[in-house]
């Protein structure tokens, strides 16, 4: 059978995404995603020039979509946090790791929380209380999402924040 030739970016992040997540950054290989992907590891390497630029690439891709997914919530303000939270995709606890790393990634990561909790401050009644509750509501979602995929369920979202007033 003979190999793919082109595959979009989409298909091949998301293959680096799926290895990053599944089985950790040291899985993210050009022969790994061949085998993932049908492109020759030589393909991948000229398209991305190393296996550290393919994994930006991704993890680039994946906090451009995590911020279009934000700028769709922010057009939609009658919901109240928990409503908001519900309608965005939370990063994985892998693609958080790997973006620490970077520091362009890093400051990616950054400006998206800052912005989501600034979206759940104003819902809270904006001033430094409704920061203080919206750094801990975003501080509870983002830790409930991490420990989901780790086994379970531990608390309700919305009881944090009705306790929170």
């Amino acid at each position: 059978m003979s190999r793919t030739r082109t595959l979009p970016d989409t298909e091949i992040y998301a293959q680096v995404l799926t290895a990053l997540e599944t089985h950790g950054e040291k899985s993210v290989s050009f022969g790994n995603l061949s085998r993932a992907t049908g492109l020759a590891p030589a393909t991948l390497a000229q398209r991305y020039g190393s296996v550290d630029g393919m994994l930006r690439a991704a993890l680039t891709s994946e906090w451009a979509r995590l911020t279009e997914a934000l700028e769709t919530a922010v057009l939609d303000t009658s919901k109240g946090a928990q409503g908001l939270l519900k309608t965005l995709p939370c990063p994985s606890a892998a693609v958080l790791a790997s973006s620490l790393r970077d520091p362009e990634l890093r400051a990616q990561a950054a400006d998206w929380r800052a912005r989501v909790e600034a979206l759940l401050s104003v819902r809270r009644g904006g001033g430094p209380k409704g920061a203080e509750a919206a750094a801990l509501i975003f501080a509870a979602w983002q830790g409930r999402q991490m420990w989901e995929a780790a086994g379970g369920k531990s608390f309700r979202l919305a009881e944090v924040i009705k306790r929170l007033g």
